[in-house]
C-alpha cells in the first residue's frame, strides 16, 4: 500500500498553509462588497432588481444562447427545465447513477421516474453507447413519443450531467436522442465555463441548467440559472418560477402551478462580481490543474483531466487510485491530516429512494464509485 504522506505535504506546499484545507471555497475578490451595499442601499433585496436583470444578461452570453432565467438553486432550474421538456407524470428519464442527489431529486419532483444508465469511464458521464443499448432493447417509438416497453411510460427526456465539469459525449448523445424523439436537458450545475468543441456546455441541449452554490467556481450564495435558445420556453420559465402570476397593476391571479423559484436581487449582485471575475478563476484552476497533474503522474496516480475537443473548468479536481482500499487509505491519511478530500458520490440505485428504479449494470460506475477522489480545487 502507498504512503500518502507525500501528497498532504503536496497540498500545503500548494495552497501555502498547514492548516485545515477545504476542498472548494469561494474567492470574493472584485466587486462583491460594494454590489451587496449597493443593492441593499436600493431595497430592492428580493426578485425584483436590476442585479437580476444584468446577471441573466451575462449568464445568456457565458453560456452563448438566447436567454438565460435566474432561479433559487440548480434543482429548481433542472426542475423547471424538465417540466418545460414535457417531462409530467409518470414519465421517464434517462440520466446517470453516478451523480449529486439533486439530479435525481429534480426529476421525483416532476412525478416522473430516473432510469439510471452507466457511465463512460473516460468522461464519467452518461454514456451514449448505453443510453443506445437501453432503448434498442427497452423502448420502442410511436406516434406521439418514445415509449419504455417495460413500464409502458413514456421517455420522455434524457439529462446527462457533466461530472465535475468534464463533458459528456454530447454529439452522439444528442444524435441518439433525436433518433428517439427525447429532448436532451444539460444537468451544467458544475460545469459554468466548460466546452464541447467550441461551445459552452448548457447550450447544446434544449436547456442547460447551471448552479451557483457556496462551493462552485462561482456563487451566489444559492442560486442556479435555466438557458435556452427558446425564448418563448425562456419566458415560460420565468413565468413559472413568478409564481405563475398574471401581469396586473393590483390584482394576483395565478393560471397554473408555479413556483417561488425566482433568484433574489442581493444574491444576484453577489453573482455579478463573481461572473466579472470568472475567465480569471478559470485561468487559475487550470494553472492548478497542470501543476496537480505532473505531481500526481510522477507518484504514478491517474490524475483526471480533459479530453480533445474539450476544455473542462476543473471544479472538482479529482484523481483515481488502483482500487477501494487503496482510495480508503488515501482518504484516511489526508483528511487525518487536515487535508480535506472526498470520495465520488454514492450510485444512486444505492439510495434507499431509488433502489426499484429500472437500471443498467452499471459496470463503468461501480468501478468509478470504488476509485475517484476529489482533492482541494480552490482558487488559489
Amino acid at each position: 500500500m502507498k504512503s500518502f504522506d507525500t501528497v498532504v505535504d503536496h497540498i500545503q506546499k500548494t495552497y501555502n498553509t498547514k492548516n485545515f484545507i477545504p476542498l472548494h471555497v469561494p474567492r470574493f475578490r472584485g466587486n462583491e462588497k460594494a454590489y451587496l451595499l449597493d443593492c441593499i442601499d436600493s431595497t430592492f433585496v428580493s426578485s425584483v432588481g436590476r442585479y437580476v436583470d444584468r446577471f441573466e444578461e451575462m449568464m445568456a452570453k457565458i453560456a452563448n444562447t438566447e436567454r438565460a432565467v435566474a432561479v433559487v438553486n440548480g434543482t429548481a432550474g433542472i426542475q423547471v427545465a424538465l417540466r418545460l421538456a414535457g417531462v409530467s407524470s409518470r414519465n421517464e428519464v434517462l440520466t446517470q447513477a453516478l451523480t449529486f442527489v439533486a439530479t435525481a431529486n429534480a426529476i421525483i419532483y416532476n412525478n416522473a421516474n430516473p432510469i439510471f444508465l452507466d457511465v463512460d469511464l473516460d468522461t464519467m458521464g452518461l454514456s451514449p453507447k448505453a443510453v443506445s443499448d437501453f432503448l434498442n432493447a427497452n423502448a420502442e417509438l410511436r406516434e406521439d413519443g418514445c415509449y419504455n416497453k417495460v413500464t409502458g411510460n413514456r421517455i420522455s427526456a434524457c439529462l446527462p450531467m457533466h461530472t465535475f465539469g468534464f463533458p459528456v459525449h454530447l454529439d452522439e448523445l444528442i444524435a441518439i436522442c433525436n433518433k428517439w424523439n427525447i429532448t436532451v436537458v444539460e444537468d451544467a450545475a458544475e460545469s459554468l465555463g466548460s466546452m464541447y468543441k467550441g461551445q459552452p456546455i448548457g447550450s447544446l441541449g434544449k436547456f442547460g441548467v447551471f448552479s451557483f452554490n457556496g462551493n462552485k467556481v462561482v456563487t451566489s450564495g444559492g442560486g442556479g440559472t435555466i438557458v435556452t435558445n427558446d425564448v418563448q420556453l425562456a419566458e415560460k420559465a420565468k413565468y413559472l418560477t413568478t409564481t405563475a402570476k398574471k401581469p396586473h397593476k393590483f390584482e394576483y391571479y395565478h393560471d397554473e402551478l408555479g413556483y417561488n423559484y425566482r433568484m433574489p436581487n442581493i444574491n444576484a449582485a453577489l453573482a455579478c462580481s463573481q461572473l466579472e471575475q470568472l475567465q480569471e478563476f478559470l485561468i487559475r484552476k487550470r494553472e492548478l490543474a497542470h501543476e496537480y497533474a505532473a505531481f500526481f503522474s510522477s507518484k504514478g496516480i491517474k490524475f483526471r483531466t480533459e479530453l480533445p475537443n474539450t476544455k473542462a473548468n476543473h471544479w472538482l479536481m479529482c484523481i483515481e487510485l488502483a482500487d477501494k482500499k487503496e482510495r480508503d487509505s488515501f482518504l484516511e491519511t489526508t483528511n487525518a491530516q487536515g487535508v480535506m478530500t472526498r470520495p465520488i458520490w454514492q450510485l444512486m440505485f444505492r439510495l434507499p429512494m431509488f433502489q426499484n428504479c429500472q437500471r443498467d449494470s452499471q459496470k463503468n460506475a461501480i468501478f468509478l464509485e470504488e476509485r475517484i477522489v476529489n482533492i482541494p480545487s480552490s482558487v488559489r
